[in-house]
């Protein structure tokens, strides 16, 4: 596993733009709460870390995972953001709901980005089991959450520059 023994959420601050001026959406699925809020928990910390403002972060909440797409895509034509996280947790199961839902997303998610101006970020995990997801909302291996609202920042950067 290449993440063994790492905390992959640590990152240099020197190295972040300053979120202030941005506007920043995070879409988070119900399903899997205890993983989705520490997700959720981890890329606020990060963007009010990096200076966005408490006010300029708007919150949705989504039945489940699959259910991210849509509201990502609501978020951008109705927010007026520069960034999008859509935060979700899908645990293998004994069917292939799990395989169905973990690519419908991914490439939801991936039509997002193709199709409009507003960096939508993948913080969906795609775990094997419930300690995995644990070690990656806030345990072991750090927490994906503050990684991609340092995506989201960085994303939204770049957006502004290449606007010019």
């Amino acid at each position: 596993m290449a993440t063994i023994n790492k905390n992959l959420s640590h990152y240099d601050k020197n190295t972040v733009p300053n979120a202030k001026d941005f506007r920043f959406g995070i879409v988070v699925s119900e399903w899997n709460e205890n993983i989705t809020s520490g997700l959720y928990n981890g890329a606020i910390g990060a963007l009010l870390e990096n200076g966005a403002g408490s006010e300029n972060i708007i919150t949705w909440q989504v039945p489940g995972s699959f259910e991210l797409v849509y509201g990502s895509k609501r978020m951008i034509e109705t927010q007026n953001v520069d960034a999008v996280i859509a935060i979700g947790s899908v645990i293998q199961g004994e069917t292939k709901h799990f395989d169905f839902v973990c690519e419908a997303v991914a490439q939801g998610i991936k039509d997002l980005n193709v199709q409009t101006d507003i960096p939508v970020i993948f913080c969906v995990l795609t775990d094997n089991t419930l300690q995995q997801a644990i070690d990656r909302s806030g345990g072991i291996h750090g927490n994906k959450g503050t990684e991609a609202a340092i995506v989201a920042i960085r994303m939204a950067e770049l957006r502004k520059l290449s606007s010019f």
